[in-house]
């Protein structure tokens, strides 16, 4: 490498999964950070014994993605002082072996270009219809980008110029610190390349169902924070399941008592109409029949888990708390759970 590359890798409790995740960082960063979230499985020994600088993290404040990644972007900033280049990743990703060239070429192409993207992808999309759901979530347009994922490169000083992620997050930090990266000018971009392999492990509802609620809860906190803004930051994300999975469904059961349960066959009927436009839309972009209807029969159940979300965190707001992580892989694996 040129010197200026660095990586970090956080988790907790992702077993041989970090092992792949840091020999591939290795093969690609000059130095490597791992941050860890209290593992219990040896992760820390295991990171040490590849030669990967090791983090943990204080059990007494609570865990975010957000935090791990500040704090294991300050130690590779000591140990690597001319940093230009942070390679990130989740624990349970492995970077491809054409990723950096072509990320890195990506960059230096244009120095107002503070994030590239490329392709995740599910290491075991056939294992269950969830892992399927989330491979199909990777699969995002070419080019210009709103916001990255947990897997990118960042360039170090557009990264340190706007304070790092919000540790406070507990989900969607990387959109949030999108957004104020380019309230600064910087770019966001996706580029034509496989990124990392991706284990989100996912093998029945409950799982899904979780993660589909911590996706509301992310999107009612960042509409909170920069909502006001412009672009209306996260705005529709939240209007779109408190219509779909809260107003809609309870106006029809309020209607029902003077029109005889009418409203409800028709509401039925809306809901049938909303699926296949988003099967056809699905369709449009190139994936299968099968394919098409699964998204969209999960992306209109997942509203209503969204509205759960949503709701979690206005009461917390409202009762001045502070939401803990949402983990949906269970205590045993994925402290961060950002797949």
């Amino acid at each position: 490498m040129t010197g200026n590359v660095g990586a970090i890798a956080i988790g907790r409790n992702e077993g041989e999964r970090l092992g792949a995740c840091l020999r591939s960082l290795l093969e690609h960063a000059d130095r490597v950070v791992y941050v860890d979230s209290g593992s219990t499985d040896g992760s820390q020994d295991l990171a040490c014994k590849l030669g990967v600088a090791v983090v943990e993290l204080d059990l007494s404040i609570p865990f975010t993605a957000a935090r791990a990644r500040n704090e294991g972007f300050a130690a590779l900033r000591e140990l690597m002082p001319e940093l230009e280049y942070v390679q990130f990743v989740d624990g349970d990703c492995e970077l491809r072996s054409g990723w950096m060239p072509a990320a890195l070429e990506a960059m230096q192409s244009d120095d107002r270009l503070a994030a590239v993207c490329g392709r995740r992808r599910e290491r075991f999309p056939k294992a269950s219809r969830y892992n399927r759901l989330t491979d199909m979530e990777w699969d995002t347009p070419i080019g210009p980008a709103m916001s990255c994922g947990g897997d990118v490169l960042m360039r170090s000083a557009a990264l340190a110029q706007v304070g790092g992620y919000d540790g406070s997050v507990i989900a969607g930090e990387e959109p949030e610190l999108c957004f104020r990266l380019r309230a600064r000018g910087w770019k966001i971009r996706r580029i034509d390349q496989e990124m990392t392999w991706h284990d989100a492990a996912l093998t029945s509802f409950w799982p899904w169902w979780k993660r589909s609620v911590r996706a509301g809860h992310a999107a009612a906190e960042g509409a909170w924070m920069h909502g006001r803004s412009a672009e209306r930051f996260n705005v529709r994300r939240v209007l779109r399941p408190l219509f779909w999975g809260l107003a809609f469904p309870v106006a029809a059961l309020a209607m029902s008592w003077f029109m005889y349960g009418l409203s409800i066959g028709l509401a039925l009927l809306v809901y049938a109409l909303q699926w296949l436009r988003i099967r056809q839309r699905a369709r449009n972009q190139g994936k299968s029949g099968s394919a098409a209807s699964l998204l969209a029969s999960f992306t209109l159940i997942g509203q209503f888990a969204m509205v759960i979300g949503i709701a979690t965190f206005v009461l917390n707001t409202l009762r001045g708390r502070k939401t803990r992580i949402i983990e949906y892989k269970g205590a045993e694996t994925g402290a961060h759970a950002n797949g």
